[in-house]
């Protein structure tokens, strides 16, 4: 027995504490954990009676980003001096941070309680053993950094060469050369193209949230085994998959950055995306995209846009101001704001508050906007009318074809349906149907199943009566064609329609005030067209002149 050992520790009892770093530790690691139990015998040998074993900590790290319950626990029954020694296989198991272990060491010299490991008894209250733990202590933590330093070195340089896969996204399978390949699965590939599609064809990640909400129809999600699982869409769904380039067939690694802050001495991980030019990796044409790089790039710069920032226009919103995001103040250079007043009917106005609110100065202009955007409706209109059956014949072909992408949608979903009941079937046939148990569990699955499938059957009849509805042909648009400014402005009109076609047609506008002639002058950098009526607008883009 250790001479360091005295008698009023051993009237104490004894704790064992077992940790291990990981779960993957815990369940291959096996010798590790017997040679951790094994210390009881050491401390029954050294005079202990009583042992107490802590090891709710298995699976935990002791590098103080998480809470261990089982070292609390342990720490507190130090404080009330109800403990003689604390031992483990060895001390970094106790903690691998400076802040950790120095409060165990302290505790342990306050209330004269020792410290053991397979080699040693430790005494805190000895000047030279709490300097040998405070260097073992330091060095556990320096240990843990090197190989954390190695580890992270190592996945850089793998993920440079674009051969680091963690995980597949949903579209996308590992291979087994460690490449990522499109899903065999038929209803995997179609819906994840259609989400492209539809956001091109929407210009907003919402919209195409909104569109798949309400046509009933699923995405798949990533799994992480890595089957896809079908979900109903949420926008975080729709947005990673549109802001992912692998699907423009590109390898990218080391897009976010994790960190680690104390919130009232408890440590949260937190993560933010990281700019481009700072990712660990991006290479492109690494694998089979299913977009091209250049429409990836084109899909980032329409989501940039839509943010409501600076001086981007943003989404087409319902709001009634046709010109929203497109007028910038001559005299000050910002974008001007939208503002309704009146308590109904509401006045449109645009006014220019940005010097006011960021440096408090005077506002710059304010005017009515709806004279403004019926001079510029006019001009669009003149461009729009020459176009008006063929945009309308384009509009008819494409509304077809979307009704044939929901309906083929709705019978890969039938197909899966039925194969998974087909399924359910077979599992129920091949169970013994005495087992009441299991055969009752089965036969509710495969009730389930056919349920689904007559659901899914149900959908595609009701998409099919909306298609029998015959679209109008030419000759009917050639009737309507001059009808195009009394569906601009009727009431039912979608506003969001109407503004991107404003934004396909003009970039942006330079308005100014003359308060004198009470005027608006709004001028773009080509050239000027006088619009008729009390109000004097010049404004100019290629596709109007």
């Amino acid at each position: 027995m250790s001479e360091k050992i005295k008698p009023h520790h051993l009237e104490r009892k004894a704790i064992l504490y077992v940790r291990q770093s990981s779960a993957y530790q815990v369940h291959n690691n096996l010798e590790s954990q017997k040679l951790q139990y094994a210390m009881q015998e050491r401390l029954y040998d050294l005079g202990w009676r009583e042992v107490e074993v802590v090891d709710e900590d298995l699976g935990r790290s002791a590098s103080g980003a998480v809470t261990r319950s089982g070292f609390e626990r342990m720490v507190a029954q130090l404080c009330l001096g109800q403990v003689g020694a604390v031992a483990a296989r060895e001390v970094s198991r106790f903690a691998r941070n400076s802040r950790e272990w120095q409060k165990l060491v302290e505790v342990c010299r306050v209330v004269d309680t020792l410290l053991i490991d397979q080699e040693m008894v430790y005494t805190p209250r000895q000047s030279n053993d709490r300097l040998l733990l405070g260097l073992k202590g330091s060095l556990n933590e320096y240990e843990l950094d090197l190989l954390r330093q190695r580890s992270v070195e190592t996945r850089r340089e793998k993920a440079r060469r674009g051969e680091l896969i963690v995980a597949s996204p949903a579209g996308y399978v590992k291979s087994e050369e460690a490449r990522l390949e499109k899903d065999p699965d038929r209803r995997v590939q179609e819906s994840v193209s259609l989400v492209f599609s539809k956001f091109l064809e929407l210009g907003s990640a919402r919209q195409t949230l909104l569109w798949f909400l309400e046509h009933g129809l699923q995405v798949p999600v990533s799994a992480p085994r890595g089957k896809a699982v079908w979900r109903r869409p949420r926008y975080s769904t729709i947005y990673n998959l549109l802001s992912n380039p692998v699907y423009a067939g590109a390898y990218a690694y080391g897009k976010t950055e994790h960190t680690t802050q104390y919130d009232q001495e408890q440590p949260r991980r937190r993560s933010r995306r990281k700019p481009k030019d700072q990712w660990w990796a991006l290479i492109p044409n690494t694998h089979e995209g299913y977009l091209s790089w250049e429409q990836f790039q084109e899909v980032q710069q329409m989501m940039t846009n839509n943010a409501h920032r600076g001086d981007r226009s943003g989404a087409a919103r319902r709001g009634l101001a046709l010109l929203a995001g497109l007028l910038r103040c001559r005299r000050c250079g910002r974008k001007l704001m939208v503002g309704y007043t009146g308590n109904g009917p509401f006045v449109l106005r645009y006014a220019c508050h940005r010097s006011w609110l960021d440096n408090g100065e005077g506002p710059c202009i304010s005017f009515a906007g709806l004279a403004l955007d019926e001079a510029i409706t006019s001009q669009i209109l003149g461009v729009l009318e020459p176009a008006a059956v063929e945009a309308a014949v384009l509009s008819s072909e494409q509304e077809s074809l979307q009704q044939d992408e929901i309906l083929a949608a709705l019978q890969r979903e039938l197909e899966a349906a039925r194969y998974t009941a087909h399924r359910a079937e077979k599992q129920y046939d091949t169970t013994d149907p005495e087992n009441r148990l299991v055969a009752s569990e089965l036969e509710c699955r495969w009730n389930q199943a056919l349920q689904k499938v007559q659901e899914v059957e149900q959908r595609i009849q009701q998409q099919v009566q909306r298609r029998k509805v015959a679209p109008a042909t030419r000759e009917e648009f050639e009737n309507l064609a001059g009808e195009l400014e009394a569906v601009w402005n009727h009431p039912e009109s979608d506003a969001r329609l109407k503004k991107r076609i404003a934004r396909t047609l003009i970039e942006e506008v330079v308005v100014d005030v003359d308060s004198q002639g009470g005027e608006i002058i709004a001028v773009t950098p080509a050239h000027r067209i006088a619009a008729s009526g009390s109000w004097r607008c010049w404004f100019s883009c290629s596709p109007i002149s």
